[in-house]
């Protein structure tokens, strides 16, 4: 399918639905290709390596390729969409995924796994980027947050569901032949379903990009403009990323922690694949209501009371001893994240001009994203150090904290 551009292209997700059920479509794919690994690397670096139970630091380093690779990707992917577009950046996503099942399946050393993750890195980056800032291209200024939180809503719904299917085909077939049919047959279907729906959503930036625009002088910041601003000049948008940043450690400590947290204290993989997927399950629909909040109530007062409750959220989880305490935290943590995940975003993008907005997301989700590098050297370090697990909520839950107070400030 191609846009024709010689016609006038019209704004909002009403106007636009088609597109938009493509695009939410494909960050489902997305979410569900990053769940197939959230429950089962963890049991599969023990089983197969013996690793969690030597080192959560070289444990750690699969989430931190994977956070370092995301973030440069993001950024890329950002910059390639302003030049060669959407559509293109997003089938490469898909290609680059095609040997991720193959070398878990293959796996002889943790070393292919780290490659695999690497991989898995350059997909989400391109994909996960590209989806969101296609529906932008073509949303309403009202309808940021709104558009921000379905987008989350079905790729962290997808993170979930393919946490709960990778336990369930895991536990019946293995943890290798689970990852690769699991994984293989995602990646098909999306690649499949970008050639042939995909719309290429750039004429609408360049239609928005008009003369009858007006222009001003940061319109045409270069991307080490922006990219200045994002990191330390600009002390609003300092803020958000530095927000986005730290939250990322509480989605390393689910990836790395909690599976070996919980499977030490249940011994059951399909159990703790649903306490997890509750924390992704609630984050991701929550997303459907909050994500329009912040269009009706503000992005600030959204962003910092989902930093709060998140923040309590991880400091609680290691005071109960149920199944249901775990779970109840996990939610709790899950509608935290809701309320800051699509609002941050949204307010990097009330900040931006739609001729580089593309690329101040793609800084912001490199930051962001460079949290999971981050905060899975930080959990790695504090476990080695305490030599104990439940240090890695409290570092986490004390950064959290660092962040909401910088946010809440200068916000």
């Amino acid at each position: 399918m191609a846009t024709d551009t010689t016609l006038p292209l019209f704004y909002g997700l009403k106007n636009n639905y088609p597109q938009l059920f493509q695009w939410l479509l494909q960050v489902f794919f997305v979410g569900l290709m990053l769940g197939t690994t959230r429950i089962v690397i963890t049991p599969l670096a023990e089983q197969e390596f013996g690793l969690a139970k030597d080192s959560l630091l070289l444990l750690s380093t699969f989430v931190i390729a994977f956070g370092v690779v995301k973030g440069c990707m993001n950024f890329v992917a950002g910059f390639w969409a302003e030049k060669i577009g959407r559509k293109p950046v997003h089938v490469a996503g898909w290609l680059i995924a095609l040997p991720i099942p193959v070398l878990f399946y293959f796996a002889q050393s943790w070393a292919w796994v780290v490659f695999a993750t690497v991989l898995l890195g350059i997909n989400q980056g391109l994909t996960w980027s590209m989806s969101q800032t296609a529906k932008l291209d073509f949303t309403k200024a009202n309808e940021r947050g709104l558009t921000i939180g379905l987008n989350e809503f079905a790729g962290y719904t997808g993170v979930a569901l393919g946490g709960i299917a990778s336990a369930y085909i895991s536990q019946w077939l293995g943890l290798k032949i689970g990852l690769l049919i699991l994984g293989g047959l995602i990646i098909i279907f999306a690649l499949l379903f970008t050639c042939i729906n995909i719309v290429e959503t750039k004429p609408w930036v360049t239609q928005q990009s008009q003369p009858n625009t007006p222009t001003t002088p940061t319109d045409s910041f270069s991307t080490w403009h922006v990219f200045k601003q994002m990191s330390w000049k600009n002390s609003r948008l300092l803020a958000i990323t530095q927000a986005g940043c730290i939250e990322k450690f509480v989605d390393a400590l689910v990836w790395i922690v909690y599976p070996v947290y919980l499977y030490q204290k249940t011994q059951d993989l399909t159990l703790t694949g649903w306490i997890i997927s509750i924390y992704g399950l609630v984050w991701g629909v929550s997303q459907l209501i909050t994500g329009h909040w912040s269009d009706r109530f503000g992005r600030q007062r959204i962003n910092v009371l989902g930093m709060s409750i998140t923040t309590l959220g991880v400091m609680l989880m290691p005071w109960f001893e149920t199944s249901l305490g775990w779970s109840i935290t996990a939610a709790i943590t899950g509608f935290g994240m809701a309320l800051l995940y699509p609002n941050l975003s949204a307010a990097i993008v009330d900040l931006s001009k739609p001729q580089w907005r593309a690329t101040a997301m793609g800084i912001y989700r490199f930051w962001r994203d460079m949290g999971y590098a981050i905060g899975a050297l930080v959990l790695g370090l504090s476990a080695a150090w305490f030599q104990d697990l439940t240090a890695a909520f409290w570092v986490v839950g004390l950064s959290m904290a660092a962040s909401t107070i910088w946010l809440a400030i200068r916000g």
